[in-house]
């Protein structure tokens, strides 16, 4: 099926177009239209890993983005949705989202019914699987930041939304990224001479998380380089320290005009290398 999502300016960020998160929020809006005639959203429903890849970067525009979507694979507890996301008829970004039935009120996963397989047998199709992003275990490792929740952040079933997660992950890395080396700065936050793009964009969700007024502590290091691209890994972490959810993000370096470039001051990069 296809959905049809609008763009808000406030979509867009310090780089001129959308923000990589927002791509999250049209994830989760898109898969509303394929999921409320399937029952699940009744019964309660958890989001378990997201993958992304941007293709290229969204533009404010008056006409919505199409995305379309099906369904990849269903298991006994679990469903994956496959998305590819156009505007001007150029693919824009790619992504999975894995699911899982949940009964809030007992606090468990629970099966499909036969009703909701039947429905989303529907929406079948075969799509390749992304290739694998690894990055390892931080266990405490990396640089710690604090995040605090809002109330806003909490979505229908009383916990944090799952894009906010990407949020999360962002503000840590614009925070963490420059004291890898100076020319991570972003524009908006510091004498900023190259434009970083996010690329992939993985994450697992562990555990739902809850509205505190103790902030959450994100760990986040470098794990890979290669010629114009950066590994992060991270690690969202709740006040007792209990790991909540992982990311892993690739960004590219490139100049101005968003024309990919080497990656400059590659030898401090090198020193906060996490094996």
């Amino acid at each position: 099926m296809h959905a049809p999502i609008q763009l808000r300016w406030s979509d867009m960020d310090a780089q001129r177009h959308v923000n990589n998160a927002r791509i999250a929020d049209y994830l989760q809006e898109a898969r509303v239209h394929l999921l409320r005639d399937s029952g699940i959203l009744e019964q309660g429903v958890v989001v378990v890993g997201q993958q992304v890849m941007f293709r290229r970067s969204v533009e404010y525009s008056s006409e919505p983005l199409d995305v379309e979507l099906v369904i990849i694979d269903l298991g006994a507890a679990r469903v994956q949705i496959g998305y590819v996301l156009r505007q001007f008829d150029e693919v824009v970004a790619e992504a999975r989202t894995v699911l899982a039935p949940f009964d809030f009120d007992a606090q468990r996963p629970v099966r499909l019914t036969p009703e909701m397989r039947a429905y989303f047998e529907q929406h079948r199709a075969s799509w390749d699987p992304f290739p694998e992003l690894t990055a390892p275990a931080l266990d405490g490792r990396g640089i710690a930041t604090k995040h605090h929740t809002r109330w806003t952040d909490l979505d229908r079933y009383g916990h944090v939304n799952n894009m906010l997660v990407f949020e999360y992950l962002q503000q840590a890395r614009i925070e963490v990224s420059p004291q890898w080396s100076p020319t991570l700065a972003r524009p908006g936050s510091g004498e900023a001479e190259y434009y970083w793009l996010v690329v992939r964009q993985d994450v697992d969700y562990l555990t739902q998380i809850h509205h505190s007024f103790e902030p959450l502590t994100v760990h986040t290091a470098l794990t890979h380089l290669g010629r114009t691209s950066l590994t992060s890994a991270a690690e969202v972490c709740s006040p007792e320290g209990t790991v909540l959810a992982r990311g892993r993000t690739v960004v590219v370096c490139t100049d101005a005009e968003f024309r990919p470039c080497a990656l400059p001051d590659r030898e401090s990069l090198e020193q906060h290398l996490v094996a």
